[in-house]
């Protein structure tokens, strides 16, 4: 407990702290941007706007989530920090537990906080905000997955953070197909399915993700 604490705390202080604040930044600005700009897109018709802005909230936040990529596990793999903890006996699966709870709380909670003025801009209801605030919780962990498993995958490729984003769009689509989806039924059947979705997904990436890296390690 007091490695996994000390592991998290690091990846924290990576994530938030440094000249990496600003960059942690980047997904909630972008978020917000977005949530400015669709008005403008559409034009200011509140109906319009009440009606497909939590669709929006949640294409927003599948794009907010490809920004940090870049980020997670690279500079780490480049300096030979898995390698280190490969000697002292410390498992690829628990180092990417820690990144991947770290990585959620980067991004995760930040959105849903963003997600309330989003809100305000686009005419949401409350009844339909409290929908996309379950959904984004039960959805974020499973982008912060799908987001891990890739940045593993393509660590150490030339062009990998172009190729993460590619690859992330289209295995979120569930995500965003049950979590949107729930917005339109008005029940929490699609928040269930995207919670199962984002649970399985965070069971399998400390295993999909350590593979990654010792395969990259060993290439």
């Amino acid at each position: 407990m007091n490695l996994f604490a000390a592991l998290l705390l690091r990846d924290l202080g990576q994530m938030f702290g440094g000249g990496r604040r600003g960059a942690t930044l980047l997904p909630v600005l972008f978020f917000i941007a977005v949530a400015m700009l669709y008005p403008f897109a559409v034009g200011p018709a509140p109906e319009l706007l009440a009606r497909t802005g939590g669709g929006v909230i949640w294409v927003a936040a599948l794009l907010a989530s490809i920004l940090p990529l870049d980020r997670l596990l690279q500079s780490d793999v480049e300096r030979g920090f898995f390698d280190q903890l490969y000697l002292r006996g410390i498992s690829e699966e628990l180092v990417v537990t820690v990144r991947l709870l770290a990585h959620w709380l980067s991004f995760g909670p930040p959105l849903m906080v963003a997600a309330i003025p989003a809100a305000a801009l686009l005419g949401i209801n409350g009844q339909t905000l409290r929908t996309v605030e379950l959904g984004l919780l039960a959805g974020t962990p499973g982008l912060a997955a799908i987001g891990l498993i890739i940045a593993a995958l393509t660590v150490g490729m030339r062009g990998g953070a172009a190729l993460s984003g590619l690859l992330l769009i289209p295995l979120a689509v569930p995500l965003l197909v049950f979590g949107a989806g729930a917005l339109s039924t008005g029940g929490d059947s699609g928040i269930a399915l995207t919670a199962a979705i984002s649970l399985l997904l965070v069971a399998i990436t400390p295993f999909a993700g350590g593979a990654a890296i010792r395969a990259a390690r060993e290439s």
